[in-house]
């Protein structure tokens, strides 16, 4: 399965095919397409993906330095396990950088990304009120988180939060058919965007806060 990602709201060059082969790879990973601990072999990539080794072999590099991927000498490289003890590390960080994230980007977000945010707000709104899978709100999730990264405004904060959610996803899609109430974790997101979109900061920061503790708390009744 694949992950939409929000359009970047600025004009930046094209993606080299490292950057594309990174994404396209980090994604899988992250929702478990990829299987953890499955053998990942540049050359099956490159032909599967039309582009060349090199491409591929530089964005390995970037997983292992995200810990998605790791190599052994002679052996190869693996799709790194699900680190279910990592929960509680992961979450200590998300509950201060979250809520950082939330309020600068209410703060921040030209015009144009306060639209966006109102949009996916509806569409979150109209896909709780139907019959969603648990993909399709494992894909929401990740298209909110991301949003609101990049609307913050800083380069390393964002790139700090897409790592540290993509563990917890991790650890979400090996529980996914365990979690009883996941319309519920992602309608919250209908109100921490139309926070953001309308400026309201520290709303905004209180509300990505219980997102994020919410998230846990459900996480260890289940693990």
């Amino acid at each position: 399965m694949s992950v939409t990602t929000p359009t970047e709201y600025c004009t930046e060059a094209p993606e080299s095919l490292a950057e594309q082969a990174y994404r396209q790879l980090r994604d899988r990973l992250t929702v478990l397409e990829i299987r953890p601990g499955a053998m990942i072999q540049d050359a099956h990539l490159a032909i599967e993906m039309g582009i060349g080794r090199t491409p591929v072999r530089e964005a390995l590099k970037r997983l292992q330095t995200d810990h998605l991927v790791v190599s052994y000498p002679r052996r190869g490289t693996f799709a790194t396990q699900v680190d279910i003890t990592a929960l509680s590390d992961v979450s200590e960080l998300r509950r201060n950088l979250e809520p950082l994230a939330a309020r600068k980007a209410a703060l921040a977000a030209p015009p144009h990304v306060r639209q966006e945010m109102q949009d996916l707000a509806r569409t979150l709104a109209d896909l709780a009120g139907g019959a969603p899978t648990n993909e399709s709100f494992m894909r929401a999730d990740l298209r909110v988180h991301r949003l609101i990264y990049r609307a913050s405004g800083n380069a390393h904060l964002e790139e700090t939060l897409m790592r540290l959610d993509n563990l917890a996803t991790r650890i979400w899609c090996l529980v996914l058919d365990r979690v009883p109430t996941v319309g519920g974790h992602v309608h919250e997101h209908v109100h921490l965007l139309e926070a953001i979109a309308a400026g309201r900061a520290e709303e905004a920061a209180e509300l990505a806060l219980e997102h994020v503790t919410g998230f846990e708390r459900t996480m260890r009744s289940i693990l």
